[in-house]
Parts: C-alpha cells; sequence; structure tokens
C-alpha cells in the first residue's frame, strides 16, 4: 500500500513539473469560466469577482476588488516565476549564447512587431488604438501543450525554439506593459521602490543566502510599485531577475534561485494560472451578436494579429536570419516545423487577456478583446496541431 501510495505522489509530482499539462488545466479552467458566465450563476460570478477585500491593520491597509487582487497580487508571483525563468535561461539556459539564441530572440521580436503593427492598422485614430500590446504575446504553457500532442512529430529543437521565444516574447510583453500601461506615477512611492530595489540588488551581490529577506524586501517592493502607478507584476519580474544564480550549472542546483523557481512553478502553473483563467475568461457569448463583435476594429486587430501577425512576424525573420547565414535552423528542425512553431505562436491567452484587462476600462469593450483572444488562440493551436499531425515523424530527432 505504501509503495503504491509513494508511485501515486511521484507520477504527481511528474505531472507537476510538466508544462503542456498545466496548459490543459488552463484550458479547462477556461471553458469551465465561460460555462459560468453563460448560466443562471453570472450574476453571483460578477459579484465575487468584484467583492472588496482589505489587507492590513486600522488605517494601515489596501482594499481591492477580488479581481484587482488576483490580477495585481496573485499575477505578480506569477511574473516572479517568469523573472526567475528569464534569468535561468540567461545564466545556464537557451539565452546563455547569443550566436545559438539569435534566431528565437529575433523571431520573438517579429512576433511581437507584426502582430503590433497589424492592430495599429485596424485600429488607427480609433480610441482602442492603445490595445496593440494586446496580439504581442504567446502563451508557451498552451504552446507546448499542443506540442505534447503531436508527440515526435515535433522534434526536440523546435520545443526549445518555440521555449525560448516565449521567453523573450515574456520578457517583451513586460517592458510593453511598464511602459505603455503605466497610470500616473507617484514619484514618492517610485523612489521608494528604486531604494528596495537597490537594497534587493546589494543582498544580492553580499551573497545573502536568506530566502526570508528577499521575500520579504519583494513584498515590500510589490507594495511600494503598486503604490507607484506602474502595474504591480512588474515588482515580480524585477525580484525574479534579482534572485542570487549561479552560470555554472553543476553548481546550479544549490542556488536561491533554482530552489525557489521548483517550490513556486507548481503553485504558478496549477493554482495562480488557473485562478486567472477562472475569474478572466468569463465572457458572455451572445449568439445574435456574435458576427458583429467578430467585425470590431478591436477584433480584427487582434483576431488578425494573433493568427495572421504572429505567424508572418515570426516565420519570415526566421527566414530571412536563415537565408542571411546570420542564424541556422536547429538540429532536427525543418522549415515545414518553423511555421508550423509560427502557427503555435498566435496563442497568446494568458498574457494576452492580461494586458487587455490593463487597456480597457469598458465592460464591453474588454469583452469583445477576451472573446477574440480565446477565438484567435483557438484557431492557431487547431491549425498549429493539423500542421505537426500532418508531417512526418523523425524517432531521430
Amino acid at each position: 500500500m505504501k509503495k503504491r501510495i509513494k508511485i501515486y505522489i511521484q507520477h504527481v509530482s511528474e505531472l507537476f513539473k510538466c508544462e503542456p499539462a498545466s496548459g490543459i488545466l488552463l484550458f479547462i479552467c477556461a471553458v469551465i469560466a465561460i460555462i459560468i458566465a453563460n448560466s443562471s450563476y453570472s450574476t453571483v460570478y460578477s459579484e465575487v469577482l468584484h467583492t472588496n477585500i482589505s489587507i492590513g491593520y486600522k488605517e494601515y491597509y489596501i482594499s481591492m476588488s477580488l479581481a484587482h487582487w488576483i490580477n495585481d497580487g496573485l499575477m505578480a508571483i506569477f511574473f516572479f516565476v517568469v523573472g526567475m525563468e528569464i534569468k535561468k535561461e540567461v545564466l545556464i539556459g537557451e539565452l546563455r549564447s547569443l550566436k545559438t539564441t539569435i534566431l528565437p530572440i529575433a523571431a520573438a521580436l517579429g512576433g511581437m512587431i507584426v502582430p503590433a503593427i497589424v492592430y495599429l492598422a485596424f485600429n488607427y485614430n480609433q480610441g482602442s488604438i492603445h490595445g496593440f500590446g494586446i496580439p504581442m504575446a504567446t502563451d508557451i504553457a498552451f504552446a507546448l501543450g499542443v506540442l505534447s500532442l503531436v508527440g515526435q512529430k515535433a522534434p526536440k529543437g523546435i520545443v526549445i525554439f518555440l521555449t525560448a521565444l516565449a521567453v523573450v516574447d515574456d520578457l517583451g510583453a513586460i517592458i510593453v506593459i511598464a511602459v505603455f500601461y503605466t497610470n500616473q506615477i507617484s514619484w514618492f512611492y517610485l523612489v521608494l521602490s528604486v531604494i528596495i530595489l537597490l537594497v534587493l540588488i546589494l543582498a544580492n551581490r553580499c551573497n545573502v543566502q536568506s530566502q526570508t529577506v528577499f521575500i520579504l524586501l519583494g513584498i515590500m517592493l510589490w507594495f511600494t510599485v503598486l503604490k507607484t502607478g506602474i502595474h504591480a507584476t512588474f515588482a515580480g519580474v524585477l525580484l525574479g531577475l534579482i534572485i542570487p544564480g549561479s552560470k555554472d550549472s553543476k553548481n546550479y542546483s544549490k542556488t536561491m534561485l533554482y530552489k525557489l523557481e521548483h517550490t513556486i512553478s507548481p503553485w504558478s502553473s496549477y493554482v495562480i494560472m488557473p485562478i486567472f483563467a477562472l475569474s478572466n475568461a468569463g465572457v458572455i457569448l451572445n449568439k445574435s451578436s456574435f458576427s458583429s463583435i467578430m467585425s470590431t476594429p478591436v477584433s480584427l486587430g487582434i483576431i488578425l494579429g494573433l493568427i495572421l501577425g504572429k505567424q508572418v512576424g515570426i516565420y519570415s525573420v526566421s527566414i530571412l536570419l536563415i537565408k542571411l547565414k546570420i542564424a541556422k535552423l536547429p538540429s532536427g528542425v525543418n522549415k515545414k516545423h518553423l511555421y508550423a512553431a509560427s502557427v503555435l505562436g498566435g496563442i497568446g491567452f494568458t498574457m494576452s487577456i492580461f494586458i487587455s484587462s490593463l487597456t480597457f476600462t469598458e465592460e464591453a469593450i474588454l469583452s469583445t478583446a477576451k472573446i477574440s483572444i480565446i477565438v484567435a488562440s483557438l484557431v492557431s493551436a487547431i491549425f498549429g496541431y493539423i500542421l505537426f499531425r500532418c508531417m512526418k515523424s523523425d524517432k531521430n530527432t
């Protein structure tokens, strides 16, 4: 009996380490949210998300709706993990050498710029023009989830390429959020944030090994960044980039970066992201108005930006660099694999919905944006899956 329990726990542990599994869970939660929003429980669903929650003591407290606590609080932990993943890739991963990563880096840039241009073209001189950041993102959990379904038809090289691309894509989205989706800045709290940031950097330089010190300072940084007007999730990224790591792959498993990433990542993938999907994907689908919603500048910009802009940006830039011999295809990867991966780049779910919630305050436009993201992500996922399934598998890749 004990042996069976141990095996079961081991299987669950392996599942929690599996990125594709988190993508499948994310999709299930998104479907559940849509079902609830279109059921008789839609009013309760909305009331729960708008319930005000205060945390603090006496006059020293923060008061926000549950939806804001999820998007500003829990998502800061998600971005903390993103920050740590970016740092890991720079130290010992796919981004440690510019020579080997020039292809996914350039492809990611193309996959951000072209979709933004597509969106801007449809929303020029419109009040919705500031939503250009929505189709710029790629959801790596969903994308890897699709790749897991095609098995050996997706060579290891294309998995690595898409992962590295998504990491750079996340970094680009973070910069866009910080620069273009910031409210009026409070200089007092900005100065406090910089001071805390300097203390964190000093702790890193002095080789402080206490996780408690970094986490407590991180919470303080989150609070001050929240008060600056810059989105609070940016604090999570900064903290992730400052956590002590090592360029020595042999000693990496002993670092705080490794320990925190492996402790928090499962919570981010299997708790925070599903909660985010449950609270943000609940859109009302009205059959009579669905066709008109899909023809607005916002929806056209998002749908065509993700479905066409992503694949054109990623694939064309990649092919250009390969033809100019600036970069080369990963081992075991051909142009068909590259194009199919470019299509999967149009799965923008998590980050796209997050940016849309920062962009639009009017419920009708926000709902249109979310529906468009879901439609574009599903089309990209299905089309990418079909492309990979139609390829011949190569067991040696």
